[in-house]
């Protein structure tokens, strides 16, 4: 039993070691990508315009919304895509459903904003198992520009949203630009905890594929801005109407193609609903699911990185000799630094900073879903019952 209380220990120890390096290397990713964005859109307001200053001619551009329900506060992140300082642009929305609940928001957002090109799609053909992406097929079809945004109905943006996502499409080098993205909580402990985990792992991550990989291969829900040109030579949407992960899997396939993936300087905003127990449960094993079957080394890889799991464990094991005490001391100032630095500077994820002292029960609870997430193969989604194999979804009967 001693023995094994040392193997515990010392096997503790390594995870405590591993955890707080790659938590310095959220850090120096998150350090790195600020520095990077300073650099690329620098300030100086007392500085007049330069005559030859490149003036970027901005697109045309469709953004599609694929629908299905109601989301929290949707029709006011719809309102924000109505009010984009942007000189022309058209938004598509997508149902499959007529009798959808969705569908009186859209016709109430074309009320209050005639004078903007907002077209209501009813996509009445089931072309695959992801019922999302079937959708943006048929919806691709009656879209005009050549330009595209893809997001999901929970985004709301700031007025230069559009603007800014997408002037870096005028590279031809950059085949699509994708945002980074804070969670905006409901009043119950799974979408504060959902939240947390957005901007204290979930982006951080981000941030360190992107420095370790010198850029990132794939995309976010939250943004994706492409041209035409770039989505055609992948397929196009039917290429991923089976696939869970369709927001990874576009990216990877264009970045496949020799184009550049790159994180926008807009920060955007996803609301999250009130979570019951059990729904939160769902929705974090088909997020993690999805990871585990689009980036499987990445997933298995983060055992190295659950610090709070290894310290606790030490700490017992050690029966809180003061070498564990001190181990999770750094941890918990490492968690810390990340949702301070990360969260609240990158972000500006004031959430994160409130709730900081969840993490500890946020990061135990990471650890619980990992663990189930290697065991099972079914997930749900949007009420529907999915069996996930090689990142592709199985309809599962009801």
């Amino acid at each position: 039993m001693h023995a094994i209380v040392k193997i515990i220990e010392v096997v503790a120890l390594i995870g405590v070691v591993t955890s707080s390096l790659y938590y310095l290397l959220c850090l120096w990713s998150a350090a790195k990508f600020l520095s990077q964005q300073k650099t690329e859109n620098p300030v100086h307001p007392e500085q007049p315009e330069l005559e030859s200053e490149i003036v970027i001619v901005l697109p045309p551009v469709s953004i599609l919304k694929p629908l299905k329900g109601t989301d929290p506060e949707m029709y006011e992140c719809f309102r924000s895509h109505c009010r984009q300082d942007y000189p022309e642009y058209e938004i598509i929305f997508g149902v499959s459903d007529p009798a959808d609940p969705a569908v009186d928001s859209v016709k109430k957002l074309q009320r209050e904003f005639p004078d903007r090109a907002i077209h209501l799609v009813i996509c009445r053909e089931i072309l695959g198992s992801n019922v999302k992406v079937s959708n943006l097929a048929q919806m691709f079809a009656a879209a005009r520009y050549d330009h595209f945004i893809v997001n999901d109905s929970d985004i709301r943006v700031e007025p230069d949203y559009l603007a800014r996502v997408v002037a870096p499409l005028a590279e031809e080098r950059i085949g699509l630009v994708t945002c980074l993205y804070r969670g905006i909580a409901g009043p119950t402990l799974g979408s504060r905890l959902e939240a947390l985990g957005i901007s204290t792992d979930f982006c951080p991550s981000v941030l360190v594929a992107r420095q370790l990989e010198g850029g990132i291969r794939f995309g976010l829900g939250s943004t994706l801005a492409f041209r035409r040109s770039e989505l055609e030579k992948i397929g196009g949407f039917l290429s991923f109407v089976d696939y869970l992960a369709d927001d990874y899997e576009i990216g990877k396939r264009i970045a496949a193609q020799g184009f550049a993936v790159e994180i926008s300087d807009m920060v955007v905003e996803t609301l999250l609903p009130a979570y019951s127990p059990r729904s939160f449960l769902a929705h974090q094993l088909r997020w993690a699911r999805g990871v585990r079957d689009a980036r499987p080394g990445g997933y298995f890889g983060l055992i190295f990185t659950f610090g709070m799991l290894w310290s606790l464990l030490a700490l017992i094991a050690s029966r809180g000799a003061l070498w564990s005490c001190a181990a999770l001391a750094v941890v918990l100032a490492l968690r810390i630094a990340i949702a301070f630095f990360l969260g609240g500077r990158i972000l500006c994820d004031l959430h994160a900073l409130k709730y900081a002292w969840l993490i500890p029960l946020r990061d135990l609870f990471a650890v619980g879903v990992w663990v189930a997430s290697l065991v099972g193969h079914n997930v749900t989604w949007r009420g529907d019952r999915f069996r996930l194999k090689d990142g592709k979804l199985q309809r599962m009967s009801q």
